[in-house]
């Protein structure tokens, strides 16, 4: 596994009782149990590492403990195995504990992004939101391509209803990573929360620009949306409601973005609606409510 993927993904790691998470321990534990990790090489050992954190899933320490102590003896010194020691660690001490480690850690080296990242989310499920944020803005600034990390700083201030702090957050990733339409939808969504409905709608469109298969046999008109594309169309209708329903409120920007004009409105609350009852009479194999308030609220359950 490529070094630096690694450390991000142990440092976004959280625990997960998923049927691939269980598959992943059974398939690790046989391997584990007849030694054979030792024969396959880097391969092996990627199987040690999964199989740790599936095992700390599975609530199974002992076996986590195992395949941390391999991991150690045969890459001693490796920043991996010292996140991976830090993950265990959470699963059973307090947080103050995981703390001084992860302080120490970062000590001896303050270039491992990944220890930065699995403190501030120590910080966060312990409640201590602000210091999370700090630990993640100074990572941040050392640190600026971290994508990860922004997402992760995006995510904290949304979840404390401060939007706008959590689309500046979002717009970063943008710049890093301008061809990612989960990110582009994202940041729609934010923007829709913060009452942005004008840069919302321009948002939730260029989401929908990326993930339309224009190239594809069927024009954009014939195709069923479906993942991204449906959460961007469900976007922009609750978008053109707004407009509809409150078009003083909904025209107002705190970024400037011009308010589109109420024909074109029209037109893509029209088009919207089409491309939703698309979907829903794909997904549900039935006719999709008639009126616009119930289709909104049967495409709820959908999009999530």
């Amino acid at each position: 596994m490529e070094f630096t993927f690694s450390l991000q993904k142990l440092a976004a790691y959280q625990p997960r009782q998923t049927q691939k998470s269980k598959a992943t321990y059974e398939t690790g534990l046989a391997l584990l149990e007849s030694g054979g990790y030792a024969s396959k090489g880097e391969e092996g050992w990627d199987t040690m590492e999964k199989l740790t954190l599936a095992a700390l899933d599975q609530g199974n320490l002992e076996v986590a403990d195992k395949c941390i102590q391999l991991l150690a003896d045969k890459f001693p010194d490796s920043p991996r195995v010292d996140v991976l020691t830090g993950i265990r660690l959470e699963a059973s001490e307090p947080p103050e504990t995981v703390l001084r480690y992860y302080d120490d850690l970062l000590e001896a080296d303050s270039t491992n992004a990944a220890v930065w990242r699995r403190k501030a989310h120590v910080l966060r499920h312990s409640g201590k939101i602000e210091r999370a944020v700090e630990e993640l803005s100074a990572m941040l600034d050392t640190f600026y391509t971290e994508i990860d990390g922004w997402l992760e700083l995006a995510d904290i201030y949304a979840s404390c209803h401060q939007h706008t702090y959590a689309l500046q957050a979002l717009s970063h990733a943008l710049l890093l990573s301008p061809q990612n339409p989960a990110y582009f939808l994202q940041y729609a969504e934010t923007a829709y929360l913060a009452e942005d409905v004008p840069l919302a709608l321009k948002t939730f469109l260029q989401t929908v620009d990326m993930t339309d298969d224009d190239d594809g046999d069927l024009a954009p008109s014939d195709s069923i949306p479906i993942g991204i594309t449906l959460r961007a169309w469900y976007g922009v209708k609750l978008c053109t409601r707004k407009f509809i329903t409150e078009p003083r409120s909904a025209s107002h920007s705190a970024s400037q973005t011009a308010a589109p004009n109420t024909s074109n409105v029209s037109l893509l609350d029209d088009l919207s609606t089409e491309r939703l009852r698309t979907a829903y009479l794909n997904l549900k194999s039935e006719s999709p409510p008639a009126g616009e308030a119930d289709l909104i609220a049967a495409l709820a359950t959908l999009v999530k």
